[in-house]
């Protein structure tokens, strides 16, 4: 099915061969999870974060149907943001929220050191062009953020987590509370009531 690139790569520049062979082997990762991806969550050991059927025996339904209320306040829950993530990866787009959260632990570090490394690699990993999780923002949010970076401060993000937070606000979180991921969720916490 994927031909190996070693047949059309004599004479061409090694740097664009690998760049090319990166590329595929991205594409058939991704082409290879489409059989896998589901937007239904019978089983939800893949997405809550320690053991699925203690974790759902303390998610009530009522915790559960705030996260409609707001999106910080689905945000603002361990297992909301687990429910989140994995319908995100159904849409192919966790790096909107992982991105968002790195942001949020960014602003934890208290070490000056620590400060502009942790930014240098949020950046290269969610911001920059052709970053390995690049997050879809505007050109001037990027050259803002790139600018902030080069003298980190606790706030070099600030601008970007927000267009990031609107944009799943405005998109994504209005897809979940209608997704199967979530109803599903909905319906497993009000089983354990009868």
């Amino acid at each position: 099915m994927w031909k190996d690139l070693s047949d059309h790569t004599i004479g061409k520049d090694p740097q664009a061969v690998r760049t090319g062979q990166r590329q595929n082997r991205g594409m058939r990762t991704r082409l290879g999870c489409l059989s896998h991806k589901s937007d239904s969550y019978n089983d939800f050991t893949a997405i809550l974060p320690d053991k699925p059927n203690r974790a759902l025996k303390r998610l009530s339904t009522e915790e559960a149907t705030r996260w409609a209320d707001s999106f910080d306040r689905l945000l603002s829950h361990k297992y909301g943001v687990a429910a989140f993530r994995a319908f995100l990866k159904t849409e192919f787009s966790e790096e909107n929220l992982e991105f968002w959260l790195a942001c949020e632990e960014f602003k934890k570090t208290r070490s000056t050191t620590k400060l502009a490394s942790k930014a240098h690699r949020i950046f290269e990993e969610f911001i920059d062009v052709q970053a390995p999780r690049e997050v879809n923002i505007d050109f001037q949010t990027r050259e803002v953020t790139r600018n902030n970076v080069q003298e980190p401060s606790l706030s070099c993000f600030d601008q970007a987590q927000g267009k990031v937070h609107s944009l799943m606000e405005k998109d994504s979180y209005p897809r979940f509370l209608r997704s199967k991921i979530y109803t599903d969720l909905l319906t497993q916490t009000q089983r354990r009531l009868s």
